[in-house]
């Protein structure tokens, strides 16, 4: 499975204001669909694909909760109909130190189930612009791709403080809470 265009950053220090950090990301994005994701939520290059494919469906058919593709897509990672829960859960946070900065691609999505056609060169495509990014958050890029936590888990409300998902099923869990969003 190819890279999702996903970078993770670092702060240097935990975030007092995020959104003075989501206001700066907002101003300096190239689009919409450019945003920002709690680093715990992401879990898996296949849980982003994932939501990803159900947020092209989404928009192709113009069944779309939120207003924008970057605030369905946050939706969608929360496991949530409500969209001010899926920014607590997903997007950034008071204490956060660090993040994932997300393209969405709007290459179409294949009619068939495992037809979708992703391109190899989806991280690639958009290094520049990530970079340019993280440059004016004065972040840093991180040497790491998603992995599943009990953290994440947490964060997003799969699971209470005390309990646990054996870790070779925490992937499961973060997709099937994706799948749970329009439930």
């Amino acid at each position: 499975m190819p890279w999702f265009p996903a970078w993770g950053i670092s702060f240097g220090e935990a975030m007092i204001e995020p959104s003075e950090v989501v206001a700066l990301f907002r101003e300096w994005r190239p689009s919409e669909r450019w945003l920002l994701l709690a680093y715990d939520a992401a879990c898996s290059e296949f849980r982003l694909w994932t939501a990803w494919a159900a947020l092209r469906r989404l928009e192709e058919s113009g069944r779309m909760v939120a207003r924008t593709c970057d605030a369905e897509f946050l939706r969608l990672i929360s496991g949530t109909h409500q969209l001010s829960s899926a920014f607590e859960r997903a997007g950034i946070s008071s204490g956060d130190q660090s993040a994932w900065i997300i393209h969405l691609p709007e290459t179409v999505v294949g009619e068939e189930f495992g037809r979708t056609k992703v391109l190899r060169t989806s991280y690639l495509d958009d290094e520049i612009e990530a970079t340019r990014l993280i440059e004016h958050l004065g972040a840093r890029l991180l040497a790491r791709r998603p992995i599943p936590s009990e953290a994440g888990l947490l964060r997003l409300g799969v699971i209470e403080i005390g309990d646990s998902i054996e870790e070779a099923r925490q992937e499961d869990a973060f997709v099937l809470h994706t799948a749970l969003a329009d439930m």
